[in-house]
């Protein structure tokens, strides 16, 4: 395994996570990172995905397992308000969003719940935040509140209201951005009375 340890270091001294695929363009085959593991020298992140042992503790592990695969997603309704810091709500899973056919990968940890969407709707309002050296597909917060509001069924109503009325406090969006997103989510006509109401 010594004939191993100087390309394991310059993958250690990154300081990130990597897959079983980039150890071996490294020049580190797949069959020895288990090895590793043991030794104490890596940690097992997810299927496939390795991480320096003892690094700092990853709050987006979850993203960070979606990414490393190269997973198709959107980080959507609950996590993405999470992501732009205008709600109480505290998610027990990552919401991610998906086109529809697309599937996500074996996953260590608790999986992802999962909306599978259109193409056009899957792609519209997607933007990038940077958190913990990850750069991660959210949908934006004006998408993310019309959202709210289409699923309201899973969360209930107070929480897509909550979103609407903090998210306008914290300048998170514009009431033209509002309007878009609810025409794009097919939501409009319920979202309007409170944005109205919101503004009286």
């Amino acid at each position: 395994m010594n004939s191993y340890a100087q390309q394991l270091e310059s993958l250690l001294k990154a300081g990130r996570s990597f897959t079983a695929a980039e150890a071996r363009s490294a020049g580190i085959p797949a069959s020895v990172l288990p090895y590793y593991v043991k030794t104490g020298c890596l940690e097992r992140i997810g299927y496939g995905i390795y991480a320096p042992a003892g690094r700092p503790f990853q709050q987006y592990s979850d993203i960070e397992q979606l990414l490393k695969k190269g997973s198709r997603f959107v980080v959507c309704l609950l996590s993405a308000l999470r992501l732009h810091d205008f709600t109480t709500q505290l998610p027990s899973s990552l919401w991610i969003a998906i086109p529809q056919g697309h599937h996500v990968p074996a996953f260590q940890g608790p999986s992802p719940v999962c909306i599978r969407l259109g193409r056009e709707t899957f792609e519209w309002g997607v933007e990038y935040l940077e958190r913990d050296g990850l750069n991660i597909p959210v949908y934006s917060a004006a998408r993310t509140v019309a959202d709210c509001f289409k699923f309201r069924n899973k969360f209930g109503l107070d929480v897509a209201i909550e979103a609407l009325h903090e998210g306008y406090r914290l300048h998170k969006f514009t009431i033209p951005e509002l309007h878009q997103a609810g025409d794009i989510c097919r939501v409009s006509n319920i979202m309007t009375p409170y944005i109205m109401g919101m503004l009286q």
